[in-house]
């Protein structure tokens, strides 16, 4: 018997990538497609290249005459913390790939999302969604806040560091890009074809949303509260993001000491490849996977560490991540639906 799926905000570049990667999954059944903008139409219109024959219908769960296991939630911000409660959750598993809920503090939302968040029970029952840091929580939850594809990326990068006490924790720097998916699908100036195009340029500065996001997870991490620098870049390229994070060290330290810290944390995990010596992650290596691709450097002049990771903004940063808490929620193999994803 195959998991019976619903993906609510199906039309956008998340929610399409989730029906493509469930499409592949041997154990799910999409049943329900919800979209706020295409009700009536079939979403072969929009995505004929996925061949899936459904139509769009409302966000009113309370009278889908069928039964759903488990339900994503691709929607943008603000949606789910209205639209979320105790009685859809009664009747099925909810994974929130929206930031409505992965800050713990109401009061962040106020700040970087500028919304008062009422939704509190369901805020505090939350699980993030950090596949490799959180599995055993998981696979107990109903709820799953989804990490969102900077986050992801930085968090996995600088963890080990923090975790050790290796840092100068107030020194944490990251500077990161995206590829132009990462704003969603909806038309804005800022992302035509001809403003992206031959052009490279930091957004967000000082005001990024991921930024409590990454604090948030790294203090918890050094038991400790860590305020650092997020710059986000936007790259004229479809997919793909890109972190380079530099930190104080605290003491003199060997790369083959450092790279036993990070084979501590991640030599076991499915979807992180530490790479070699000298080998620093590409996006075009992570591109249509599940993968975060992490190496870095010791600069003994400065005395800094630079951690250099990659990943598929859409995939690991958002569906692939997505449906990996979906096979850790039902005990499925981690990577299933995951493992034939093409790199190309």
């Amino acid at each position: 018997m195959k998991l019976k799926v619903g993906i609510l905000g199906a039309s956008g570049y998340v929610g399409s990538e989730l029906v493509r990667l469930l499409l592949l999954h041997p154990k799910a059944q999409i049943v329900y497609l919800g979209s706020k903008n295409n009700i009536g139409e079939n979403f072969n219109k929009l995505y004929p290249n996925l061949n899936l024959d459904l139509i769009f219908e409302d966000d009113n769960l309370d009278k889908l005459d069928r039964k759903i296991d488990v339900l994503f939630t691709a929607t943008p911000h603000e949606f789910s913390a209205k639209f979320l409660n105790q009685n859809l959750l009664s009747k099925m598993k909810i994974i929130d790939l929206s930031a409505d809920f992965r800050l713990k503090n109401p009061k962040d939302y106020e700040k970087w999302y500028h919304f008062t968040h009422t939704n509190l029970e369901l805020l505090n029952s939350a699980v993030y969604g950090l596949c490799e840091l959180y599995e055993e929580k998981i696979k107990k939850a109903n709820f799953i806040a989804n990490p969102g594809c900077y986050t992801t990326c930085s968090i996995l990068s600088l963890y080990p560091l923090v975790k050790e006490k290796i840092i100068e924790l107030d020194s944490i720097i990251i500077d990161a890009k995206s590829g132009v998916s990462g704003a969603g699908r909806s038309a804005k100036l800022d992302n035509l074809f001809c403003e992206v195009n031959e052009n490279f340029k930091a957004y967000g500065v000082c005001t990024h949303r991921h930024t409590p996001e990454i604090e948030e997870q790294l203090s918890l991490a050094a038991g400790q509260k860590i305020i650092l620098q997020f710059t986000p870049h936007l790259v004229p390229m479809q997919r793909g993001i890109l972190a380079t994070s530099y930190a104080k060290l605290k003491r003199n330290l060997e790369e083959q000491e450092l790279r036993k810290i990070y084979e501590k944390y991640y030599k076991n995990k499915e979807f992180i490849r530490l790479l070699p010596p000298q080998l620093l992650p590409q996006t075009r290596w992570v591109k249509n996977t599940n993968f975060v691709d992490i190496n870095f450097s010791i600069d003994e002049r400065t005395n800094r560490v630079i951690v250099i990771s990659a990943l598929d903004n859409l995939i690991k940063g958002a569906a692939g991540q997505a449906v990996q808490n979906m096979n850790l929620m039902f005990d499925f193999d981690e990577n299933e639906g995951l493992k034939f994803l093409a790199n190309i």
